[in-house]
C-alpha cells in the first residue's frame, strides 16, 4: 500500500473525535492549575489567602498566552484560573478544539514553570458561546466566582490562624450568608470592602494605547510616543460596568 493511502487509512482513527467551533460562534478558553492547592501551600508555600508573587506568575502566564500567535483580545485571571476570549474572526488551527486546548494548556504550563523554577501544570477547555449577550454572561461568571472565593478564602484563613483545624474552619462557613461572612471579618478587624481590588474581582489584561517617554537624537528632545501593549487592570468595574467593559474588546474588533 501507498504511504499516502496508508496516511489516510490510519488518520480516520486519530481525527475520529476532532471538534471544531462553528465559525458564527464566539469563542472562549478557561485554564485551570493542576493540582495547585498543594503547589501554593505544600511545595512553595506561598502566603495565603493571596501572595502578591503567585498574582504575578498568573499575570505574566495571561500575557504570554495573548502572544503565541492566537488572536486574543482580553485575558481574565482569578486565583489559579485564566480565561481568555478570542478575537470573533480568529482561525487558528481551523478552530479544531483538541489544537486549541492542547496548545493553550501547553503553552499555559510552560510559561508558569519557567517564572517559577517549578514544574507546573493546566488543563484547558474551549467554550463556544452563541452571542455577545453570552459572552458577558460568561465573564460575568467568573468574576462572581472570583468574589465567592474571594470572601470565602479570607474567613477561612482568618480562622485558620487563629488555631481553627480544617475542618472546623470549613464548618463554621459552610452554607452561611455573604452577610455572616463580612461580619465575621469586620469582628477580626478586616473591612472585606477594602481589600485589593484585584483580589475580590480578579484582573484583566488587554492591548491599550500606553504613553511612553523618549529621546529623538536627531533634534536632541525627549518625546513622547504612544505604543499599543498589554496593559494589566487591577481595578476592573463590577456587574452591569463589567459587561460592557468586555463587550467592547468585541466592539473594538
Amino acid at each position: 500500500m501507498k504511504f499516502d493511502d496508508f496516511d489516510k487509512e490510519i488518520r480516520i482513527y486519530e481525527e475520529s473525535l476532532d471538534q471544531y467551533i462553528l465559525p458564527d460562534m464566539y469563542i472562549a478558553a478557561r485554564l485551570d492549575g493542576r493540582s495547585f492547592t498543594r503547589l501554593t501551600k505544600e511545595i512553595c508555600k506561598f502566603e495565603a489567602p493571596f501572595d502578591i508573587k503567585f498574582r504575578d506568575l498568573m499575570i505574566e502566564t495571561v500575557k504570554s498566552l495573548m502572544n503565541v500567535g492566537f488572536r486574543i483580545v482580553y485575558g481574565y485571571t482569578e486565583s489559579d484560573e485564566i480565561s481568555l476570549l478570542f478575537h470573533p474572526e480568529d482561525r487558528t488551527f481551523g478552530r479544531k478544539v483538541r489544537k486549541i486546548n492542547t496548545t493553550l494548556a501547553g503553552e499555559a504550563s510552560a510559561a508558569f514553570s519557567l517564572a517559577l523554577g517549578q514544574t507546573a501544570t493546566f488543563d484547558c477547555r474551549v467554550i463556544p458561546l452563541p452571542n455577545k449577550d453570552r459572552v458577558a454572561d460568561y465573564f460575568v461568571w467568573r468574576q462572581e466566582d472570583s468574589h465567592r472565593n474571594s470572601l470565602n478564602a479570607h474567613c477561612y484563613w482568618a480562622l485558620r490562624k487563629e488555631g481553627e483545624s480544617q475542618n472546623a474552619a470549613t464548618m463554621e462557613l459552610e452554607g452561611k450568608s455573604v452577610a455572616y461572612k463580612n461580619e465575621l471579618l469586620f469582628q477580626k478587624g478586616i473591612n472585606y470592602n477594602e481589600l485589593p481590588s484585584w483580589q475580590k474581582r480578579g484582573i484583566g489584561v488587554y492591548y491599550a494605547d500606553v504613553q511612553k517617554e523618549g529621546f529623538n537624537p536627531v533634534n536632541k528632545e525627549e518625546v513622547i510616543t504612544q505604543r499599543r501593549e498589554l496593559f494589566v487592570d487591577y481595578e476592573i468595574p463590577l456587574g452591569e460596568d463589567y459587561r460592557e467593559f468586555v463587550l467592547r474588546f468585541l466592539d473594538e474588533t
